[in-house]
């Protein structure tokens, strides 16, 4: 799966992000309404993982789904 994918049906995997993520909030999954830089800045945020950590968990996930 690509992020245009998951871009596409943001609705369908904010639940699943929600549960990979837990420290994001519902309201947060709802910003980033599919932009993965803004995802990815989430994470480095409320993980204090550095841009690259992110960018790689997110491609971990995305392979899963």
């Amino acid at each position: 799966m690509n992020w245009d994918q998951i871009a596409g049906n943001w609705k369908e995997f904010k639940g699943k992000a929600v549960a990979q993520w837990g420290k994001l909030t519902g309201d947060e999954i709802d910003r980033v309404d599919g932009r993965r830089t803004e995802l990815a800045g989430l994470i480095q945020q409320k993980y204090g993982k550095t841009r690259e950590e992110a960018e790689k968990e997110i491609d971990a996930w995305m392979a899963r789904h």
